[in-house]
């Protein structure tokens, strides 16, 4: 009996002691921390998502009290509103933030390409990919079993006829989906983009016919008829620098692939909006 009571009371002395201990350690070597910062965690929504750079909304908060030279404009999934909170919380310029939203450049439906195996794998774009480079005849498209699908934190992406598709209303531009995509087909445009390329294919223009129906062929029409210079072919694929198109639509006219989506045209432009 004595031995139990000499135990408990010897354990409760040491328990004493150690919290004792830490408690002084916690006055004596805690570090101090910017009142301004949880301020300014307010501010952003809490996507986590990176897109500023950082690991998270905790780490962007943190840089920005601690670099007065870094913008506070980086959050594009709280755009201007959270830009200028926390310009207002840090006495910055907040500057405007251009919104974004993810495009997945694959129109590889069942009708314009085929599979090349039947997949009994793991439901995952990333392990389809391991094998063989994926399901598809195109090892540059969408797989279309939805990895991006799962890590989008505003459920605007879903599958549709063996392709992803971004609810461009809903999306808030996290770029969660393009990080994901063991492909690469999606990437982030502006929120008011003219038109889009809708291919990721890197094959010469005969490996791409041979694979897909309506496949960026790295033909240059687009190229050499952009009067503003907005198009480039580079390694067989276009690409749009979006600073430069006025929307004219001329190169979906003399698109013989078809790759080339209107999303906003102008007035002057051919092609209809979609």
């Amino acid at each position: 009996m004595d031995t139990i009571i000499f135990a408990t009371v010897a354990v409760t002395v040491i328990g004493l002691i150690c919290g004792a201990g830490l408690a002084i350690a916690s006055k004596f070597m805690s570090v101090k921390v910017d009142d301004r910062i949880p301020k300014v965690r307010e501010c952003l929504p809490g996507a986590n998502c990176g897109a500023c750079g950082f690991a998270g909304c905790d780490g962007y908060a943190a840089a920005l009290v601690g670099d007065p030279d870094l913008p506070v404009n980086l959050c594009v999934p709280g755009g201007s509103t959270a830009a200028a909170s926390i310009g207002a919380v840090l006495g910055r310029e907040a500057g405007e933030v251009e919104k974004v939203v993810a495009q997945v450049r694959c129109s590889g439906t069942c009708e314009a390409t085929s599979v090349k195996m039947d997949y009994k794998g793991l439901d995952s774009c990333a392990g389809a990919k391991l094998l063989f480079g994926g399901t598809g005849a195109c090892v540059y498209g969408c797989i279309g079993l939805g990895d991006c699908a799962k890590v989008c934190p505003e459920d605007a992406i879903s599958i549709r006829g063996g392709l992803a598709w971004v609810d461009a209303k809903k999306c808030i531009g996290c770029g969660k989906c393009v990080k994901t995509c063991p492909n690469g087909v999606i990437a982030l445009r502006p929120a008011d983009a003219h038109m889009v390329v809708d291919c990721n294919s890197r094959q010469k223009g005969a490996g791409t016919r041979k694979a897909c129906k309506v496949g960026c062929i790295g033909c240059k029409l687009c190229e050499r008829n952009c009067h503003t210079g907005a198009i480039t072919v580079t390694d067989n694929l276009a690409s749009i620098d979006y600073s430069k198109c006025d929307g004219c639509g001329k190169c979906i006219e003399v698109c013989k692939a078809g790759c080339l989506l209107a999303l906003n045209i102008s007035a002057a432009g051919a092609a209809s909006a979609e």
